[in-house]
């Protein structure tokens, strides 16, 4: 069997949460009203600290693109992210990434972020495949819903798991990147967890049970 590493993107392939990024880019361009910006700010700092309702959080996100077209907002966010995310790219991740190339591991992203996000980030990093958050779609359009389970906490297991039988990966052996405690179900899952700049609850634990803990920046 094949072994894998998986890499989370925000705080950890990129040093910074894209979200808000994309919140105030959406701002800026009248997409987002101020009570909707202000509103996703409060999730954001919920979910640096792992006291998010992400279920609510996806409910109340995925109505602010409730009829919008999924091709203009692929080619929007794609653009996006070259312009205003690339270059907070880790310096550390570049090495990792090489090293797992080197040995033949498949690279994979694993990430909350959105579809669109994801195949730009793919393709910047140079990775094998990704994992991630998808929406519902209606004839092109965003239908309002989310496709469950999200790629989120243990959604990111179910994931994983469905993706490693169907390409063959051991994840017994496979690595898993990731700065955040809400990635503890994924960190378990594998068999090398590494913690990059990770936040005070998973520094904690990964001290705990020995796991290495990395400084990309």
């Amino acid at each position: 069997m094949k072994t894998a590493a998986f890499f989370d993107l925000d705080k950890t392939l990129i040093t910074i949460n894209s979200g808000k990024l994309w919140m105030e880019c959406e701002r800026k361009a009248g997409r987002l009203s101020v009570w909707n910006f202000a509103e996703a700010l409060v999730y954001l700092l919920a979910y640096r600290f792992g006291i998010i309702d992400m279920d609510h959080a996806m409910q109340r996100a995925m109505k602010t693109i409730k009829g919008q077209n999924e091709d203009e907002l692929r080619k929007r966010t794609h653009l996006w992210f070259e312009n205003e995310v690339q270059a907070y790219a880790a310096k550390g991740a570049w090495s990792a990434i090489a090293e797992h190339r080197n040995l033949g591991h498949v690279l994979v992203l694993l990430t909350s972020s959105s579809l669109y996000e994801s195949e730009a980030a793919t393709s910047f990093f140079g990775l094998d495949d990704f994992l991630c958050t998808r929406y519902g779609i209606k004839d092109g359009d965003f239908n309002g819903e989310v496709i469950k389970p999200m790629c989120y906490g243990p959604g990111k297991v179910l994931h994983a798991q469905k993706w490693a039988e169907e390409n063959d990966v051991d994840l017994h052996q496979s690595f898993f990147y990731t700065d955040s405690i809400t990635d503890l179900p994924m960190l378990l899952e594998v068999g090398n967890p590494r913690v990059v700049n990770p936040d005070p609850r998973l520094r904690r634990m990964a001290k705990k049970k020995n796991w290495p803990i990395l400084d990309w920046n």
